[in-house]
Parts: C-alpha cells; structure tokens; sequence
C-alpha cells in the first residue's frame, strides 16, 4: 500500500469516526468545496456543493443517535499522483433492521482529488441494493418448489418433501387433529401418506394460483391425488387446497397449509369423491 492509499485509508475511518458522534465539521473538513454527492435519499440528481452537502447531515445524526450502526465492514482504495478512488461496504441501520437483515449493507464509493499537496473528496455516492421483489422470477420459484415436491412424492422421498417446510408450520390436514403444528407433525402426516400406499403413488395441482408480494407468497388449486393399492387398483381424488409460504434467508418455505374436501350437509359426511367438472368432461 502506498503512502497517499495509507493516508486515504485513514482519512475514510475518521470520517466515519465523527460520522458516528456527529461532529459535522470533521464530517466536513475533507470534502471539495465543489462536492457531488449522490445519496440514498432525494434529490435524483443529486447534492451539489458543500452548503447542500452539509445540510444533509443533521437528520442522519439523530437517526444514528436512535441507536443505529454506521460501521466500515470492507474498504479498498486505490491512488494515483493526483486522483483517487476509494469503495466500502458499511454496516448501517437501526438495530430492528440489522436484526432482520443482517447481512444489509450501505455501498459506498469516494472520488479523491489533490489540492494543494492534501487529498479531498471531491464526489461521494452512497446506496444500498435495491431488494425489490422480481414477482415472475418468485412466481416461478414457487411453481419449481412445487414441482420438486411432486417428483418427490412420486419417488416417496420424505426429506425432500420435508426440506422447503417451515419449522413452524401450522397445518390444517384433511385427518384430524383439527390442526398439526411445527415441521415433526406434518412430517408424521406425510410418512402416513407415502406408506398408505405400497405402489406408486402422485400429486399434482393442474390447475395452480400463485400470487407473490414481497416476502409472502399464496397458493391455491385443487389437489389431484392417485395411489395404488396392493391389488393394483388405483384410487384417485381431489380436494381443495391453500398454502402460504415466507421468504426466509433468501428461501421460500411453507409456513402454513389448509387441505379440505367439500363437506356433503344431506349426510354429513366429507365428499370425497367429487371430480372437476371439466375432468368429467374428459373422462
């Protein structure tokens, strides 16, 4: 490292060092007086000059004075005979948003120029990753996780159909209890399933609804289920199910499910044996 990269180097800490306690004249004492700054916030093209630069501080101290972080994680500089350009990545946000998010991180990049022998910021451009959810790509992982989870039932693999489940799931089952919660109790649900039948079973959902928001994803359609039994006989049904799912760690899992058959009020009994109308169609 070279003795300006040092300099920098240290001049990048102790701006964050008054940063954190606030003290605006440090903040602004290594900045151009012709400083660009392009900030999270408004304006979209951004602040210009060092009088609209140091107006942006004061409400940035009193959020970090709430208790937030503003901590350098990673810095890289790299310096000519009279240009410079340093990158960051700072831990920064309020103890309730790095405790949901922990791996946030606010992008940092410092354009440095020589004045008279001294080296000053003379741009500054901050961000942080723009987690805006891609609805088709989710609607399409769903989709996918679903299709992981036919495959699996078919080859009667439990792991698998057990790997994209909730912890904590809570279930509402076509057997009683009236509900199965956490991930040990469907699991037991499913091994009961997959053993009921000694052939091949299948699952699928034809005809499936996905809808996503955010980290929170909704899906609905009819269960189409066929197991064959020890004499070869294949008995088939359908019956109405919703699950919900929540992106955790970047993954979607199933946090709550509700399977049920049409309740028939001339026997009170559970219609099990209804088919979609266009299925009949077909048949």
């Amino acid at each position: 490292m070279s003795l300006d990269e040092d300099r920098i180097r240290t001049m990048i800490h102790e701006w964050v060092a008054a940063v954190r306690a606030g003290d605006l004249d440090r903040v602004l004492a290594d900045r151009a007086a012709d400083i660009v700054m392009y900030d999270v916030p408004p304006p979209h093209n951004g602040v210009r000059g060092i009088d609209a630069y140091r107006q942006t501080w004061p409400p940035f101290f009193t959020w970090l004075a709430g208790g937030a972080a503003f901590d350098i994680v990673e810095l890289d500089v790299t310096a000519g005979v009279d240009v410079a350009y340093a990158h960051a990545l700072l831990r920064c946000g309020s103890p309730e948003e790095l405790v949901a998010e922990p791996d946030t991180r606010l992008r940092l990049t410092l354009g440095l120029r020589k004045e008279n022998e001294r080296w000053v910021v003379a741009h500054e451009h901050h961000s942080f990753p723009d987690t805006t959810a891609d609805p088709a790509g989710d609607i399409e992982a769903i989709r996918a996780l679903h299709r992981r989870w036919f495959a699996a039932t078919a080859e009667k693999d439990l792991e698998s159909l057990m790997a994209e489940i909730a912890a904590d799931v809570e279930s509402y089952e076509h057997d009683a209890p009236l509900r199965y919660i956490g991930a040990n109790n469907v699991r037991e649900v499913c091994r009961r399933g997959l053993e009921s039948a000694p052939g091949p079973v299948s699952w699928d959902v034809p005809e499936m609804a996905v809808e996503v928001s955010g980290d929170l994803a909704v899906v609905w359609g009819l269960n189409h289920m066929s197991a064959e039994a020890a004499d070869g006989r294949v008995e088939r049904s359908w019956s109405r199910g919703t699950r919900v799912f929540r992106r955790r760690d970047g993954r979607w899992l199933l946090t709550h499910q509700h399977v049920s058959y049409p309740y028939d009020p001339e026997t009170g009994t559970a219609a099990t044996d209804l088919v979609p109308a266009d299925e009949q169609l077909r048949g």
